[in-house]
């Protein structure tokens, strides 16, 4: 049941009125549906749209994202090449319009691609609360329930040029779930890998790190044969369920396949 909303205008305010038990929205495009979807108990909403965390930086190689930066100025800056590819696989164009960054770190499995794309980059999240600001890995604030604090921002290092790796197998092109998501950040050293962050969306209840797949990536040529056994190997580590969008049976069958499109492309 919503009972008020708050429009604060600083990050500050924002920060006082969560922990004062208000719920913060950014699109709305998660939060409105879950009011009225269901019976939730009486709910204040605090809009971050006035805040001021909105916009994109980049410095050098680093790139911080505001956290109510909307996906659609995501995927309209140049200067975000690989990301643009990903917000693109991400709902329809009036969604991206509203969701936001920040929200979709909160986006549960199997919906959350930019989410699956920052782990692979190592992005790190910015939290604010009353007692002060810290960082963490994202792949740390998605391992668990989301820690206290306000999100305000996301930032990652620019991957070398052909280095970032993604694709989304969906039932349809727009406002799909995924079916199977991989994300990945490939460095080669000659023709072998010399470094891997591999992450998995749609084959589990969170984004999945695939520390196997790395392993057995690293030290390798990025071959039909090496990824062949890195996605035998990354199978023990996902955790697929039953939905309305596929099996857990599919999505396990068709998790190498997809793992070698996005690594090798074909």
């Amino acid at each position: 049941m919503l009972t008020e909303v708050h429009v604060p205008d600083d990050v500050s305010d924002a920060v006082r009125l969560i922990a004062g038990g208000g719920t913060a929205i950014g699109g709305g495009t998660s939060v409105l549906p879950w009011l009225n979807d269901y019976a939730s108990p009486p709910t204040a909403l605090v809009s971050l749209r006035r805040a001021g965390l909105s916009g994109i930086r980049v410095t050098g190689e680093t790139v911080v994202i505001g956290a109510a930066t909307t996906l659609a100025q995501v995927e309209h800056d140049a200067r975000l090449e690989d990301l643009n590819e990903v917000v693109r696989s991400i709902a329809s164009v009036p969604v991206r319009t509203l969701a936001t960054v920040g929200g979709n770190l909160f986006a549960r499995q199997p919906h959350g691609d930019l989410a699956v794309a920052l782990v692979a980059l190592d992005a790190r999240v910015t939290l604010v609360d009353e007692t002060g600001t810290r960082e963490l890995p994202v792949e740390e604030f998605l391992a668990a329930d989301p820690p206290a604090g306000l999100v305000t921002a996301i930032a990652f290092e620019q991957p070398a040029t052909g280095t970032f790796k993604y694709t989304k197998a969906a039932r349809r092109r727009y406002n799909s779930a995924s079916v199977v998501t991989v994300a990945a950040t490939i460095t080669l050293d000659g023709e072998t890998v010399a470094g891997a962050r591999v992450a998995l969306g749609g084959v589990g209840p969170r984004v999945i790190r695939a520390h196997a797949v790395e392993a057995a990536l690293v030290g390798q040529a990025l071959t039909d044969e090496t990824v062949a056994a890195a996605g035998v190997a990354g199978k023990a580590e996902i955790e697929p369920a039953d939905d309305a969008y596929a099996s857990a049976w599919y999505r396990t069958r068709v998790f190498p396949v997809h793992l070698r499109r996005a690594l090798l492309g074909h």
